[in-house]
């Protein structure tokens, strides 16, 4: 009976913790463009602590989903009246330098960068 009880516990608790947590940066992707020869764009949404700094990782794709332009991109701390949900997303635009033709683009990580 005891272990019981200890396992229903430990799956309530196990429950709680996830949904409570959330990861501590996050993206979308919101679009892609084909600017020029050799330059694309990704436009993008970033979702954190309003003072925290981010980077991300920010690339384009060619039609078979080779990495064609890649760039990690600084994503500093903004105000609570930046962006919008008080401060905790932010939309960017980064502009990449391809070395073959791109039909996507999008972020591939971010993550949270300690001040030093």
């Amino acid at each position: 009976m005891l272990l019981i009880l200890a396992l229903v516990l430990a799956v309530i608790i196990a429950g709680f913790l996830s949904l409570t947590s959330t990861e501590p940066v996050s993206s979308k992707d919101v679009g892609f463009n084909v600017e020029q020869d050799g330059f694309t764009s990704v436009d993008f949404e970033v979702i954190k602590d309003p003072e925290a700094t981010a980077q991300c990782a920010v690339q384009a794709l060619s039609e078979n989903y080779a990495v064609v332009g890649w760039k990690i991109v600084d994503i500093g701390a903004n105000g609570v009246d930046e962006g919008a949900d008080q401060g905790r997303s932010t939309s960017h635009r980064v502009q990449l330098r391809v070395d073959s033709p791109a039909v996507s683009g999008g972020v591939n990580a971010c993550w949270l960068v300690e001040d030093s």
